[in-house]
Formats: structure tokens, C-alpha cells, sequence
């Protein structure tokens, strides 16, 4: 990405000193982490380590420790003492948020599912009848034709593969008019073809039109290929912060330890 994407103010995530305790375990335990607008970084590390937590918390899904840091998004303030802020909704518009499931409406069809993403600069009456504006509809098809789908516009979204769905699912962001995406393992649940072509699409959108991109990957090698900035934690603590380019194998094995060989997927494929 350019230097003057990430230049852009304010950041994308300012989170301090963070922490998470479910029970007796501590998921996160102060974690600190600055990204700016325009970044494309990967959260990775064995399974447990905190990424889903710590992605989920910036997002104001999973409320933090009382007493256990802050975190903004875009300048916003969405989650402090332990309280997630009445900014929430509006840091929220502004991302897109991609999951592992998808998250689409099974029984409507693609494009409607595309459509909610317009949900947020309509009166409420105008969704629930499907009376999109035109301008909206326009919208949603050059989104679905951007990512390859727009050939399943009408059809149901649950009879479409897990990748076609999940591209649906990016569509859907592109029409809300998000300024980043927070993407929670999107490629976990598809064969390998799928996901590259996901992960392609979201450097797309990083690359093209600077949107952030903050995405949870168990792949090593995804992270590597197609993230310049690689997050990892371990026992809910950041235990590298760097270019993707630095992390040699000694490195990723200190990070993942038994499970090292099988956070590579190209080499299983």
C-alpha cells in the first residue's frame, strides 16, 4: 500500500492496553495495537491466542475487562472501562464485517442480501419493503459483478458455495460505503481455490480504493502472501508486531509451537 494511505487520520484501531477474561482465562492480557486507515495486517496465532477476541472486541461485539484499557476506531471511542460507548453504532457503519459463516440470509437471495448493506442511510420502512432506491440497486450489482458473482444475483443465497457466498458477503460491504473491513477467518471454511480468490478481492479493496483491512487468519502462509503487516499473539498476548516479510520459520514456531505445521495450508493442498 501506499505511504499516504496509511498516513490518513485518524487511524483505523487505536486499542491500549486491552484485556479479556473468560472464567479463569485470559484471553487477552493488555493488548496494544495501532493501525492506521489503509493497512492490510493479519492477526495470527494458534488456536486460543486471543485474535477472534481481540477482533470481536474492536468491533464492540465482545465487550473488554472492566477497568482494562480503551479502543477507537476511526477517532471514535467505542469501548472503554470495560463498557462498550454509545459510539459504537457509528464506528460500526464504517466497517464491513466479514465472518467465517458468511452471516447472509439463506432464504433471500444474493442481491437482497447485498442490498442490506444499504440498511444504514434508509429509513427503516423503506428495508423492510425492499423499496431500495435505484441508485442503490445500481450499486449492489456493479458490487456483485466487482467480486464475480452477479450471474447469482436471484438466487437464494443458501444453494450458493461457500465461496460465492462469502464474496456475496463483501459485496455487501462495498455497497454500505465501508471505509474498512474486519474480516474474522473469511477463508477457514472454503477449499483453497475460494479462498485465494477472497483473499485476492480484499487486497483489491485495500490496494484500490485504501480501505483497511484487519483479517484473522489461521494460514500462515495467506497472512504472508497477501498481509504487509502480521499481528500474531499467543496465550492472549502480542508476541510479534512487524512485516510479514521478517517472520522466518524459527519465528512462527516459537509463535505456534505443535501446531506449526498445521497453520500452513498451501503446502497440505
Amino acid at each position: 500500500m501506499s505511504s499516504s494511505a496509511a498516513a490518513v487520520s485518524p487511524g483505523l484501531v487505536l486499542a491500549r492496553d486491552v484485556s479479556k477474561t473468560f472464567g479463569s482465562r485470559k484471553a487477552l492480557d493488555g493488548v496494544s495495537i495501532s493501525v492506521a486507515s489503509g493497512e492490510m495486517v493479519a492477526l495470527i496465532g494458534p488456536s486460543g491466542s486471543g485474535k477472534s477476541t481481540l477482533l470481536r472486541s474492536i468491533t464492540g461485539l465482545q465487550s473488554i475487562d472492566a477497568g482494562a484499557g480503551t479502543i477507537q476506531v476511526f477517532g471514535e471511542t467505542v469501548q472503554k472501562d470495560g463498557r462498550v460507548t454509545g459510539s459504537v453504532r457509528k464506528a460500526r457503519g464504517k466497517l464491513g464485517m466479514i465472518f467465517q459463516q458468511f452471516n447472509l440470509v439463506g432464504r433471500l437471495s444474493l442481491f437482497s442480501n447485498v442490498m442490506l448493506g444499504a440498511l444504514g442511510r434508509l429509513p427503516a420502512w423503506k428495508g423492510l419493503l425492499g423499496a431500495w432506491p435505484q441508485a442503490d440497486k445500481d450499486k449492489a450489482m456493479a458490487a456483485l459483478h466487482r467480486v464475480g458473482v452477479s450471474d447469482y444475483a436471484a438466487q437464494r443465497a443458501n444453494t450458493l458455495s461457500g465461496g460465492q457466498q462469502q464474496r456475496g458477503a463483501i459485496a455487501r460491504a462495498i455497497v454500505q460505503g465501508a471505509k474498512a473491513i474486519l474480516a474474522d477467518e473469511p477463508v477457514a471454511s472454503l477449499d483453497p481455490v475460494s479462498a485465494r480468490k477472497v483473499m485476492e478481492l480484499l487486497v483489491e479493496l485495500n490496494r484500490r480504493d485504501g480501505m483497511g483491512v484487519i483479517v484473522t487468519l489461521h494460514q500462515v502462509d495467506y497472512a504472508i502472501r497477501y498481509c504487509d503487516r502480521v499481528i500474531a499473539l499467543q496465550g492472549g498476548k502480542i508476541v510479534y508486531d512487524g512485516p510479514s516479510t521478517a517472520l522466518d520459520q524459527q519465528r512462527l514456531i516459537e509463535i505456534y509451537g505443535p501446531e506449526f505445521e498445521d497453520a500452513f495450508w498451501e503446502t497440505k493442498a
